[in-house]
């Protein structure tokens, strides 16, 4: 099928491009007019917070939405008149923005220094049409001049600041340089770039359409985008360098086209459906927005796969052998061949591989240790560029009312099973256990519905939202205060607010990764002894992942502790991590590590079965795939490494992990693990109990039966071989 899809798509290349322009133009119009929005609930169904939300919902909506802070500055202090007076202004020109329940000004701070006003929204801050916080966030701005200081806290604000840094430009320039090294081409080179942009545009508006039945996350639109761009640019690169090995062979245009469609395309869509696969894997965890980003990053995979099999052939039908020209003198192409530095580079692992494997499984090890200080959490905007006016708000706020502030706890109380005389001393009993509990800066004075029959105390702790000390609190005051001081009322209490609300969703996320982990391994176990027959090989390359997404997590670690890496990165203090990080990255990263060992043990089996020598097949199925997978690698890092220039922390941090994992992966492990232990386990690598190949379904990757041929003539078991090595014989 996939043979009539590639020749259909060459002999009509006009119709393909046309259609695939007028399919980007329409998702792009479409998404643009129908589109839905952002939107991310990270409440947990069943836990503390989500009965504090949903009590405060049903009895107390002014409470149960997101907050903003005002925090404004004066030269003659908060308390000023004329400068109360112009803050009385702004408060209620910002009550008559549309979603606003409440805008009052609030405390000033014990030094007088600074003042406070609250804003209330009747929508969690998830869900807050954009439009209502930039017109905050603009009458702030009008407000300020004379003296007066205004900066803008609370989690609207962070998300509204989420604002793209341009590194998507700077990735695809980086990807076109690695192209020209790799293909000495400019058209070849811009081929890849082409398709990825066909693909992630025509996805990227169906991401958008689907937001309007699904909760699609800002973050997942972001994820899909910079895989999106990998993908997109390494498929076409393997198809692409396929394809101008037929033509070196001596194919006419059409068939070195269907040759690369059906074979190096096959590996394509076989690769994507791996990636596919473990992206899924998120649906393991049972949240919606998690559901979100897999189906946002899966569509990414999925159509940059179709334009790989299907515009790119059209392309190559109008480039022919041009796809050559506008040379580049200074880079040298060389078609697939023994004689190269990755053939000689395996036959030096393969010499010791005990000493090599021992020292990459070393190298690995170091690189995956600090996981172990690994924090689960949500960063907040004290983690962020010291530009943002919610870091300013955040640092104005630690320094007038203390770090507390700016994460107050709010306590929801249910005093509907209490009689009405006995409500007041149901809540003094909470305000009296809060305030005597550790850690607590302040207990603010309790506030009652009109009908009495719900309270809200809000507690602020003496530390920060992202403090290990914070989610402590939470925990006592779920676990021992509140249970103490309810006892015998008839009164529920719950703890709430956005803090509360985060170390919920962490907590339940990070219980559920050794599940998520288990599972995406098993069934990329399953899938390559299918395509390999081969028990070591399925075995060898789980573990192989796992150690270099490990790695990828400890290097991740070490830039969120702070110190010289994260000052590298931008990451000032330490912070935690959002607890979907490491979960998504671990389904990316263990579909695209299988894509890399897809292509590069198809080859080396390929080898096996024409020689039956495991030495040379190693070898030369590194020598014939190295330089496409190091091209590929080194396009997915910089991808990747330039999220680093976003603003929000988590995707830096995304960044550093994805780009550290696939240059990990295709280093250490591929260079230096997987030569060492082939060599290691000799011809056992092709075992497969029989019972076992009976129940296995067969999965030809490549399409392209091979018979055995004649060996390869070589010089000794340390020496090069012969500069030439018989071409693969295909099945008639």
């Amino acid at each position: 099928m996939l043979h009539k899809l590639v020749s259909w798509s060459y002999d009509r290349r006009r119709r393909v491009v046309a259609l695939w322009v007028a399919a980007l133009v329409a998702a792009s119009v479409l998404a643009g007019v129908a589109g839905g929005d952002n939107e991310v609930d990270f409440t947990v169904p069943g836990s503390d917070s989500a009965e504090a939300v949903e009590l405060l919902q049903a009895r107390f909506p002014e409470f149960a939405g997101g907050t903003v802070d005002v925090v404004y500055t004066a030269p003659g202090g908060a308390a000023d008149p004329a400068v109360a007076a112009r803050v009385a202004q702004l408060a209620r020109d910002i009550a008559d923005v549309d979603h606003v329940v409440a805008a009052q000004p609030g405390p000033i701070a014990p030094g007088g220094e600074a003042g406070l006003v609250q804003v209330r929204f009747d929508l969690a801050a998830e869900r807050l049409p954009a439009e209502s916080v930039e017109r905050v966030m603009d009458l702030a701005g009008a407000a300020e001049g004379d003296g007066l200081r205004v900066e803008l806290g609370g989690y609207p604000i962070e998300m509204a600041e989420q604002r793209e840094a341009g590194s998507e430009s700077v990735g695809l320039v980086a990807a076109m340089v690695i192209l020209l090294v790799a293909f000495g081409s400019a058209l070849a080179a811009g081929l890849p770039l082409v398709v990825a942009g066909f693909g992630l545009g025509v996805a990227l508006g169906g991401v958008w359409l689907t937001a309007n039945v699904l909760d699609i996350p800002d973050f997942g639109v972001q994820i899909a985008t910079m895989i999106g761009i990998g993908v997109g640019i390494d498929y076409a690169l393997f198809i692409v360098t396929r394809y101008r090995s037929a033509l070196a062979q001596g194919h006419e245009p059409r068939d070195a086209v269907v040759l690369a469609g059906s074979t190096a395309g096959r590996a394509v869509v076989f690769a994507g459906s791996t990636v596919v696969i473990s992206i899924f894997g998120l649906v393991l965890m049972g949240r919606d927005y998690l559901w979100g980003v897999a189906v946002a990053t899966s569509l990414a995979v999925t159509v940059v796969v179709l334009a790989s099999v299907t515009v790119l052939p059209a392309l190559l039908g109008f480039t022919g052998r041009s796809i050559d020209r506008l040379r580049l003198p200074w880079f040298r192409h060389d078609v697939e061949g023994r004689r190269t530095l990755s053939w000689r580079w395996s036959r030096i692992m393969q010499r010791r591989p005990l000493v090599a494997g021992l020292g990459a499984l070393a190298v690995l090890l170091v690189l995956a240790a600090p996981v172990a200080d690994l924090r689960f959490g949500m960063p907040d905007a004290g983690n962020g560029a010291g530009d943002l006016t919610s870091r300013q708000a955040y640092d104005l706020m630690s320094d007038s009312f203390g770090p507390g502030a700016n994460g107050p706890l709010l306590v929801a109380v249910d005093l509907a099973g209490v009689d009405g005389s006995g409500r007041p001393a149901a809540v003094d009993r909470i305000v009296a256990g809060a305030e005597g509990a550790a850690g607590v800066a302040a207990v603010l004075p309790p506030v009652l519905n009109d009908t009495g029959d719900a309270a809200v105390v809000t507690v602020v702790p003496t530390t920060g939202p992202q403090d290990q000390a914070t989610e402590d609190l939470v925990h006592a005051l779920r676990d021992d205060v509140l249970p103490a001081a309810v006892g015998g009322s008839g009164a529920e209490a719950s703890v709430g607010g956005t803090t509360a609300g985060f170390i919920d969703d962490s907590e339940q996320t990070a219980s559920r990764l050794p599940l998520f982990i288990g599972g995406v391994v098993v069934l990329s176990f399953l899938l390559l002894m299918s395509v390999f027959r081969s028990l070591a090989v399925a075995v060898k390359a789980a573990v192989m992942n796992v150690l270099s997404i490990g790695a990828a997590y400890g290097v991740m670690a070490l830039a969120a502790n702070g110190g010289w890496l994260g000052d590298l990165a931008g990451i000032e203090d330490a912070t935690p991590v959002p607890a979907w990080l490491p979960m998504t990255m671990f389904a990316v990263l263990f579909g695209l590590s299988m894509d890399y060992e897809v292509f590069l043990l198809s080859r080396v089996r390929e080898e096996y079965v024409r020689t039956g020598d495991n030495r040379a097949a190693v070898a030369d199925g590194l020598a014939n795939t190295a330089r496409v997978i190091t091209a590929a690698a080194a396009i997915m890092v910089t991808v990747f490494g330039a999220f680093v220039m976003e603003d929000a922390v988590f995707l830096k941090l995304a960044g550093i992990g994805l780009a550290t994992a696939v240059f990990v992966d295709a280093t250490v492990v591929r260079m230096v693990l997987v030569p060492a232990t082939m060599e290691l386990l000799g011809d056992r690598n092709w075992w497969l109990p029989r019972w076992l190949d009976r129940l296995l379904p067969r999965v030809d990757v490549e399409g392209e039966a091979v018979v055995p041929g004649p060996a390869p003539v070589t010089a000794g078991a340390g020496d090069e071989a012969a500069d030439l090595e018989p071409e693969p014989v295909p099945a008639r």
